[in-house]
């Protein structure tokens, strides 16, 4: 008996479902299956993201309203105008001055006559001169916007512990750690490589290679309507640029050790750590030091995903701001920055309709890659962190061990 009524109510159920909606009101079942609005959806993936990147920053607002979610949001029909990334990295800025100088550069508008757009440079740990240093940097290229994502994902991170973690203090009283996370606002709100200008800042500095370059890529003053275009000879630098330049010469150059990470995103299988030069095929001026912390790098992290090598193995560029650097370091500093280009064919080739997106072809646009490749660079930049405050046990002093550092590098990098 107990088994035919549950059949019965069984029944009951699939035809109440199977009726017409205004039946519903009879049976007392109120569920109607609704599509979800676009907004809502938006909303829901920025929250997502907010808990990925840390939840709520200590003495902001809850980030879950602000976090950035996947990167194709920004460009759905209900998204806000406004490019998440500024609003998090606001939401930074304001959690991180009771512990940090921030300086506040004005980067080029996104429309012509409009009003420039900040560019944050914050600067965390101890400013004496004589201890190392490591600045932080992304969204040089406004149109990578995983770069911007990775430096705000860590720099949240550690604002977040600075209450609690006493380990961190310690070790930032050590160092001066500075970050630029969104170098070209502009660029980032057009959604383009280049400043609101059309100057490719990875083409801005005033060098020249020393050999010819390949056409366009390497470098082009023909005009703005044209890509990696340098602006124009002899003008200064542009905003943003010159910012990137003050803040490496103010709070690095001076000291005796410092290391450079510029996050950004190109089309390639292997994520990649380039070191200059750029512009020429010479051996780079600290080679010896960077073969000293590649070597450790490799025996504390035996799997790590990196290639590590000069970008004049692939090609060679005009006017690169890091060449500039390293060559305007003082003498007797050692300066040894580095780009990491995350190879974006790692995300293209698992969702291949990412091709016909423009902003699809330089970022992961599904939410668990994005979070992937956010988890995957955190041990990098914890390692650098660690090798800037112990520079003094790795960097070779002894002239035969600076000779053998530099016997090596010569191999593995530079031999024909």
């Amino acid at each position: 008996m107990a088994f035919r009524c549950r059949r019965r109510d069984r029944r009951q159920v699939r035809a109440a479902f199977q009726r017409p909606a205004d039946a519903h009101a009879d049976t007392g079942l109120t569920h109607r299956p609704r599509s979800i609005p676009a907004h809502e959806t938006h909303a829901a993936r920025n929250t997502g993201a907010a808990r990925r990147l840390g939840g709520r920053a200590a003495g902001t607002a809850d980030a879950a309203a602000i976090a950035p979610g996947p990167v194709d949001d920004a460009l759905r029909p209900g998204a806000p105008t406004t490019p998440p990334e500024l609003a998090l990295l606001d939401a930074l800025v304001s959690a991180a001055r009771p512990y940090a100088q921030v300086t506040t550069f004005t980067g080029a508008g996104p429309r012509e006559g409009s009003e420039g757009l900040p560019v944050h440079a914050i600067a965390l740990g101890n400013p004496a001169p004589h201890l190392p240093g490591l600045g932080i940097f992304g969204g040089v290229h406004g149109l990578e916007r995983i770069g911007t994502r990775v430096v705000l994902a860590f720099l949240q991170g550690l604002v977040s512990r600075l209450p609690w973690d006493e380990t961190l203090r310690l070790q930032l009283q050590r160092m001066r750690l500075v970050f630029m996370p969104l170098v070209n606002p502009g660029g980032l709100v057009l959604g383009t490589r280049a400043n609101p200008r059309g100057v490719d800042l990875m083409r801005n500095a005033p060098l020249d290679a020393s050999e010819p370059v390949p056409f366009l890529v390497g470098g082009q003053r023909l005009g703005p309507g044209l890509p990696w275009y340098r602006g124009r000879a002899g003008e200064p630098l542009q905003p943003e640029s010159q910012a990137l330049c003050d803040t490496v010469e103010r709070e690095l150059s001076g000291r005796p050790v410092s290391l450079a990470l510029d996050c950004h995103s190109g089309f390639g299988q292997r994520d990649r750590l380039w070191f200059p030069f750029a512009g020429r095929r010479a051996p780079f001026t600290h080679a010896a030091q960077l073969h000293a912390l590649n070597e450790i790098f490799e025996r504390s992290h035996a799997h790590h995903p990196y290639v590590v090598e000069p970008q004049s193995r692939h090609y060679l560029a005009h006017g690169d701001l890091w060449d500039h650097l390293a060559l305007r370091a003082p003498p007797g500093h050692v300066f040894l920055p580095f780009t990491l280009e995350m190879g974006s064919w790692l995300w293209v080739k698992k969702n291949p309709r990412q091709l016909f997106s423009r902003h699809g072809i330089f970022n992961p646009v599904i939410s668990h890659r994005e979070t992937r490749v956010l988890r995957r660079h955190l041990p990098l930049l914890d390692f650098l962190m660690r090798a800037t405050v112990a520079a003094a046990e790795w960097l070779p002093r002894d002239p035969l061990e600076l000779e053998r550092h530099r016997r090596a590098a010569h191999a593995r990098w530079y031999a024909a």
